[in-house]
């Protein structure tokens, strides 16, 4: 998988574009491919039909030539409103945003709503304000929680409409 990963992170990389995600699913036969814009002009410059379109037909030529990638279907996407956060450069670029964020292991809460016997937090929906020294920053309930990039389980944009 690793592999995989780095050769599809090459290539979409080659062509001015990011890998934000990768999916394998339906007993590996089908690969689905989130990219976004590398340097975008701003949050609402995204990825249109045609980055898909091309970024779609590199994989494709690449995937053909590489004899040992057994695969079905090939898609590629943006990764919406939505998109997923990974990398300490997806929460920089994206401070600001409001995020849900569910970490592996819970850290004290310490909103006003918590007592003494309140259990550690594990999720989060809050305003992203950054990164320092590898941990994210987010504000949730008025207070502002420092968490460690590694102890993220999943983290992704909660846009507000």
């Amino acid at each position: 998988m690793q592999d995989l990963h780095t050769l599809i992170e090459t290539s979409v990389s080659q062509l001015g574009y990011e890998l934000v995600d990768l999916e394998i699913s339906n007993r590996g036969k089908l690969l689905r491919v989130f990219i976004d814009k590398l340097n975008p002009a701003d949050n609402k410059d995204s990825v249109n039909i045609d980055d898909c379109s091309l970024v779609s037909n590199q994989l494709g030529n690449l995937l053909a030539v590489e004899n040992d990638i057994d695969y079905d279907r090939l898609e590629v996407s943006s990764p919406g409103m939505d998109r997923v956060l990974k990398k300490e450069a997806d929460f920089i670029r994206f401070t600001g945003e409001r995020a849900q964020i569910k970490l592996r292991v819970g850290i004290k809460d310490e909103s006003a709503n918590a007592t003494e016997t309140t259990l550690p937090r594990k999720t989060f929906l809050g305003f992203i304000k950054g990164v320092q020294d590898g941990q994210v920053l987010i504000e949730f309930d008025g207070v502002v929680y420092k968490m460690a990039l590694s102890n993220i389980d999943k983290a992704r944009l909660n846009p507000v409409f």
